[in-house]
């Protein structure tokens, strides 16, 4: 696996010439932000390419990682999907709270992002119980008598910064 996964960028569409992955290892936690292990982002803990791989159910997981703010007027934050709750913070200050585990998003970080170190925290909440979210083929029941695929809980799709003018 190449030191950055899914290195390409996210939107052939609309590709700007400057851009930073975040994609690669972050902190992590389960239930409670106490970062005591790391996760491959963008893998679901329960992948195998996450490095972590538990199928155990979770309702709540904590992401942290530095990054350094590029020169720029403006700097947008993306995420790919964050299933199924996401709440942002940079420099301990909320930015943003989105919900659809399969839908994209983005804020704009300029206020809150300093020249140099930064840090970013993600909590992903996703009730595994809560027949009212969307699974797809995924299943309610803590064990599936059916249908098998494994759960998708937390950041499984590409984050970026994105300097504007």
């Amino acid at each position: 696996m190449p030191t950055t996964p899914r290195p390409e960028y996210p939107r052939p569409r609309l590709r700007r010439r400057h851009w930073a992955s975040l994609n690669g290892t972050w902190q992590f936690g389960f239930d409670a932000p106490d970062f005591d292990r790391s996760i491959i982002v963008p893998f679901a803990y329960q992948s195998a390419l996450s490095g972590i791989g538990e199928r155990a159910l979770h309702d709540t997981v904590w992401y942290r990682r530095r990054f350094t703010r590029p020169d720029a007027d403006r700097l947008i934050l993306h995420f790919g999907a964050v299933d199924y709750a996401a709440t942002v913070w940079v420099n301990d200050v909320q930015v943003a709270r989105h919900e659809g585990g399969h839908t994209p998003f983005s804020v704009d970080i300029t206020a809150v992002a300093r020249g140099g170190d930064n840090e970013l925290v993600v909590r992903a909440d996703d009730p595994a119980t809560d027949r009212s979210l969307p699974r797809g083929k995924q299943t309610w029941k803590e064990k599936p008598a059916g249908i098998f695929y494994t759960a998708t809980t937390g950041i499984w799709q590409t984050v970026w910064l994105e300097p504007v003018p």
